[in-house]
């Protein structure tokens, strides 16, 4: 007989004892517990066993795996609990947002102009308003190398993909080629034209580069002319840009209001677009290859499409003052404005006001804006001699973050993402603390734009029906557009 057979007939025979009334049974069984608990620990029963090294570091073995259970009927405050920590997170994220990381001071004169280095992610070039180019280490914020490179202003300048070569060009007439590491504070070749120059750009790989002025002139490393000269009814040349996809395109913006395409590979400009107003500098969005941003006078900055710029994709408002420079950031996710009205804004590209505004009290006009190659620091050169490094994410923690930490943060920016339109949370992350006189100037100007409206319903009121139309407010700002 089996141990499960000879357990069956005992407590079959224990049962009838049982519904006999039988009294030695009570007797019994207390004789014979030992015996039954010995029967019945002779079955094989079938545990979940669970070993706690598999749900602890190895390292401290200090944290333990949190069984939960997931049904959303046994925990009915889990949204009042959320949007608790939502609260405190975007408390915690203004008490913590210090976005100024260090300025470069060195230039004696205003920083008129700014460029990274390609594939040099702490290096950036500057220059100045008395003709002085400096190299900066940023991670050091030192000077690694300067030169009076110019007699005047230096209005432009970039860095060639290959040899550690930089270019600059100013109002001096001439372009110089330095390469620090073998001329030293010699240029290895200068350039000499026949206007001024107001703005110079690279090709990403070839060995060409184009400046701009009163035409704009492709140059070729190895030849004292240009190779190729464009011209379209344009007073002066601000800004040229070689578009970083297509790189044979180049875009530049003129003072007679006007933003001009050109293609180097034919002799004729693609298209021309008038604005209301002047444009003082472009950008080309690195991952989307036809798009491209326009920093206005009229304080707003407009992105387009080159293949139809008959109306904007986007605008871009919130300065109070001429936006005098803007930059992309390697992701082409977000951009970095400089204006006139001292302050730094940062955009997404695709929604219309700015995310944050950064600014000093002692920072004056900015003309020069970069975003770092990681996509982490933002860089402005302002009239006050400075080259100012910002953090693009204001409360983002400097260093190194082990694994808990990252989590926690990831957590709280998804807590803060999924309430964020809730009042009070919105008016937190939000908030911002600008200066009196930026804060007068919107009050002034939204004050003036809600009038101009309000005449042009009165007008369209008492004025025939359809003489007075609509304007799309991505059409106001255009002139009209030519191929």
């Amino acid at each position: 007989m089996t141990d499960s057979e000879t357990s069956v007939y005992v407590l079959t025979w224990l049962i009838k004892w049982y519904e006999r009334g039988n009294v030695a049974f009570v007797t019994f069984w207390r004789a014979s517990n030992r015996i039954l608990l010995l029967l019945c620990s002779l079955q094989k029963v079938k545990v979940l066993t669970r070993t706690a090294s598999d749900y602890t570091r190895e390292t401290t073995h200090d944290i333990h795996k949190i069984k939960r259970n997931l049904d959303p009927s046994l925990h009915p405050f889990e949204k009042a609990r959320e949007y608790t920590r939502a609260l405190n997170a975007a408390k915690l994220e203004r008490m913590f947002a210090k976005p100024f990381v260090g300025a470069l001071s060195g230039h004696t004169d205003g920083v008129y102009c700014m460029a990274k280095h390609p594939k040099k992610l702490t290096t950036i070039i500057s220059g100045s308003g008395d003709g002085e180019l400096r190299i900066w280490d940023l991670s050091e914020r030192t000077t690694v190398w300067k030169v009076a490179g110019h007699k005047s202003i230096v209005k432009g300048v970039c860095c060639g993909p290959r040899n550690d070569l930089y270019f600059s060009c100013g109002t001096d007439k001439t372009v110089k080629i330095w390469n620090p590491e073998q001329s030293g504070e010699e240029p290895v070749n200068t350039f000499i034209g026949k206007f001024s120059f107001s703005a110079i750009d690279h090709h990403r790989s070839d060995s060409i580069f184009a400046t701009s002025g009163s035409q704009v002139d492709v140059w070729d490393h190895n030849r004292s002319d240009p190779i190729k000269t464009f011209t379209w009814d344009a007073d002066t040349i601000n800004t040229v840009r070689f578009n970083q996809t297509e790189t044979n395109i180049l875009g530049g913006c003129g003072t007679d209001r006007t933003i001009i395409l050109y293609d180097i590979r034919v002799g004729s400009p693609l298209a021309k677009l008038v604005m209301q107003m002047r444009t003082n500098s472009i950008a080309w969005n690195p991952m989307e290859a036809f798009n491209f941003t326009a920093a206005n006078e009229d304080h707003n900055c407009y992105t387009f499409d080159m293949r139809k710029m008959e109306c904007a994709l986007n605008v871009l408002k919130d300065h109070v003052s001429a936006v005098l420079d803007l930059d992309y950031s390697p992701t082409g996710e977000e951009i970095v404005t400089g204006a006139y009205d001292r302050t730094l804004r940062i955009f997404n590209a695709r929604k219309g006001h700015s995310r944050d505004v950064y600014h000093t009290k002692r920072m004056q006009r900015i003309f020069c804006v970069k975003y770092s190659m990681d996509s982490k620091y933002a860089l402005s050169g302002s009239d006050d001699g400075n080259v100012r490094l910002w953090k693009a994410n204001a409360s983002e923690k400097i260093g190194p973050t082990d694994y808990r930490e990252r989590a926690s943060l990831e957590y709280a920016d998804r807590l803060k993402e999924r309430y964020k339109n809730l009042p009070e949370v919105k008016r937190i992350l939000r908030h911002r603390n600008i200066p009196k006189a930026i804060k007068n100037a919107q009050r002034t100007k939204r004050i003036m734009l809600q009038s101009q409206k309000q005449k042009e319903e009165n007008l369209r009121r008492h004025s025939k029906k359809g003489s007075v139309p609509h304007q799309v407010e991505r059409k106001k700002s255009i002139v009209g557009a030519t191929k």
